[in-house]
């Protein structure tokens, strides 16, 4: 008798056992492999991969095609440089993460003995007819571009008394700038600044 109540034993504990799994399987479901969404770090992980892959190929060959958006970046560069020293607040603002320290300090030099004289620009861009890569080369671990731009501004310096001190409010002139532009090849960061003015 003893035997046979053992047995019954095991026999309810299977049963019991044998529905707690189809219980847990109704709910859970049969799964195999990774399923749902990707969490949000691996997201970011990815964006990262996918951005440190692009600047490798931007790095590795500066070839015609990036050269061609380079050359797109550098004509907004270069317009928002010119119009951002030129406007009449004596300041460098939106230009500012464009330059680096060497050119930032003497932009911001040049406005302040502007202002000191009590003077204040006006500017019209009217646009970049032509930037032409002229050279580039590596130097260490930074990529240098140099380009010679051409472009079409009206512009004037006047004093306080809105008097004309010098160029032509009506008249369209043409200017010609040779702007060398540079990036650290090694770093996750897309963005050029203006390292040196040739003329």
């Amino acid at each position: 008798m003893t035997y046979s109540f053992e047995y019954i034993d095991i026999i309810l504990l299977a049963m019991i056992a044998g529905f707690i799994f189809l219980r847990l399987r109704g709910i859970l479901g049969k799964r195999t492999g990774f399923e749902g969404k990707a969490p949000p770090q691996f997201k970011e992980i990815n964006k990262v991969i996918n951005k440190l892959d692009k600047t490798k190929k931007v790095n590795e060959n500066f070839d015609d095609e990036a050269q061609k958006e380079f050359l797109n970046g550098a004509k907004i560069a270069y317009e928002t440089v010119i119009t951002d020293f030129s406007d009449n607040d004596n300041k460098i603002t939106t230009s500012k993460p464009l330059l680096n320290d060497k050119i930032y300090n003497q932009f911001n030099q040049a406005l302040k003995e502007r202002s000191s004289r009590g003077h204040y620009a006006e500017i019209t861009f009217i646009g970049v007819n032509s930037a032409k890569i002229k050279e580039h080369k590596k130097i260490g671990k930074f990529l240098n571009v140099t380009v010679d731009f051409i472009a079409e501004v009206i512009t004037c310096i006047k004093d306080n008394d809105k008097k004309i001190v010098s160029g032509d409010p009506e008249k369209i002139k043409k200017i010609y700038d040779t702007w060398v532009f540079s990036r650290d090849t090694t770093s996750t960061n897309p963005n050029w600044q203006l390292v040196n003015i040739l003329t």
